[in-house]
């Protein structure tokens, strides 16, 4: 009877230690994460978090511009953060500002810009640098975003085209909000976003990718923010979008994976 009741004590102590153990290696992770990642990355950390035990808490804004919700504002304004997803070079200016730790920048996807239309509506021929032109020039209003891929139609693009002029009474940009959102309200004819931001709203058409000759590719990238009180979690999180589970959500998304690691 003593040896009984001296083993379920036994037990009793090693689950306990056990739980401890299990309670003080999963940590809470604080992402922020910009638009072009957002659909996979939804899909895909319910599943980190049921392998890992860590939680993660995420807030979700632009990569740049001076919206309440941008990146740089949260940080700015002292949001926790342990992990940042965002366009390359504006993760790179944060480590230049010394807010992310400069070796930790992971480069996960490479992301093409594509137009939208109302669902139903004709779908312009894009097939061309001079397709584009044309429906552009046809077409009584444009939104772009104000991040990556808005800063380079609004101006490289048009300028490219030789339309800048005539895109000025026409072509908006679109803070914050998902264009995507826009065109299907009907208060844009046409819409350019990265694919993978397009895909996820409902009352639109993709027309396709920009044209070659057009196409602006964006890398979105990860680091660890320096203010991060869970380093460790948080490379595992970037390690588990990097490896060959995650990249068929990525691949879904619209997105094309940069690499994968083995482990996670």
């Amino acid at each position: 009877m003593r040896r009984s009741v001296a083993f379920r004590s036994f037990t009793l102590a090693f689950v306990t230690v056990l739980f401890l153990t299990a309670s003080a290696s999963a940590a809470e992770i604080h992402v922020m994460i910009s638009g072009g990642l957002t659909a996979a990355y939804k899909a895909l950390v319910p599943e980190f978090e049921r392998k890992t035990g860590h939680k993660v808490s995420t807030a979700y804004g632009p990569s740049m511009g001076t919206t309440v919700n941008a990146i740089p504002v949260r940080l700015e304004r002292g949001e926790p953060a342990d992990v940042l997803i965002m366009v390359g070079y504006a993760l790179n200016d944060l480590a230049t500002q010394g807010k992310v730790i400069a070796d930790s920048r992971v480069d996960l996807v490479k992301s093409p810009i594509g137009i939208a239309v109302k669902s139903g509506a004709p779908k312009p021929d894009i097939s061309s640098a001079d397709a584009v032109k044309r429906a552009l020039l046809a077409a009584k209003s444009i939104a772009y975003s104000d991040s990556a891929s808005g800063v380079y139609v609004s101006t490289e693009m048009f300028e490219k085209l030789g339309i800048a002029e005539a895109m000025k009474e026409r072509a908006r940009k679109i803070p914050a909000t998902p264009v995507g959102e826009i065109v299907a309200k009907g208060e844009a004819e046409i819409g350019f976003q990265q694919i993978s931001e397009l895909k996820p709203i409902a009352g639109i058409d993709i027309a396709g990718p920009l044209p070659d000759e057009l196409q602006k590719i964006t890398v979105f990238s990860a680091g660890i923010a320096s203010t991060s009180k869970e380093p460790d979690a948080g490379r595992a999180l970037i390690q588990f979008l990097t490896s060959p589970e995650a990249r068929a959500e990525l691949i879904k998304s619209g997105l094309e994976p940069i690499r994968s690691s083995t482990t996670h």
